[in-house]
């Protein structure tokens, strides 16, 4: 027998209520994730991406159906527990106010531990910035700067699972290229990675596989990394 499935959804529904009537991103969907596996996520803006994330990363729960981690219900596991083994990078860099080391620094704190300023460095260059970004603030930095330093600092967790939403869309061709081979590099060591992107040329570089969403369904193609 084969191993279970990393995560595991079994017909998952989302329903939002609004003026204008229902509306199901997610109706009835079904998948799994084997650890290790580098998934694509893509769809038209609006059909339910990041509705996923949010349930896998139980910031929502599904109004049917199950998800489960590690073959257990994501109601059973404690959510900070949870969210640092299935660790979610925002499209929109969430940092806190201060500098970049202060960010960086976050999540060893968090564990009591403290990090070198050579390591919080070493971090820095996996996405492209120079260390002198320590000292600056983030109230200072672009847009593209700050996705960089927040997918630094989710580096730090070292978190098996990464949930990666649009990780390269606010940068420049060199910087996108950058991150997406640490992110290739991060799955070649055993990572499992799910990556939303609106790029399908992007999706069949680095993709095992494809999933599809729209009109509430799940479609699932091999990648040409598979």
């Amino acid at each position: 027998m084969g191993r279970a499935p990393l995560i595991q959804l079994q017909d998952v529904v989302k329903i939002y209520r609004t003026a204008e009537g229902e509306w199901r991103p997610l109706d009835g969907v079904t998948a799994s994730i084997d650890a290790g596996r580098m998934i694509a996520v893509m769809g038209p803006s609006g059909t339910g991406k990041s509705t996923l994330f949010r349930l896998l990363n139980r910031l929502e729960d599904p109004d049917r159906g199950s998800i489960t981690y590690q073959g257990k219900p994501l109601t059973e596991w404690h959510p900070i527990r949870l969210r640092r083994e299935v660790h979610y990078v925002f499209q929109t860099p969430v940092l806190l106010p201060g500098t970049v080391e202060d960010n960086l620094s976050y999540p060893y704190k968090l564990v009591g531990e403290r990090a070198d300023r050579e390591e919080l460095a070493q971090l820095l260059e996996r996405v492209g910035l120079p260390a002198s970004y320590l000292t600056r603030r983030v109230e200072q930095m672009s847009g593209g700067e700050k996705q960089r330093v927040n997918l630094a600092r989710s580096l730090a967790l070292d978190s098996p699972v990464l949930l990666l939403d649009e990780p390269t869309s606010a940068l420049d061709p060199e910087g996108a290229s950058m991150v997406e081979q640490e992110i290739c590099r991060l799955h070649k060591a055993g990572k499992t990675i799910v990556w939303i992107t609106h790029d399908p040329l992007q999706a069949e570089r680095i993709a095992e596989e494809i999933w599809v969403l729209e009109n509430g369904q799940l479609q699932r193609k091999e990648g040409v990394n598979t």
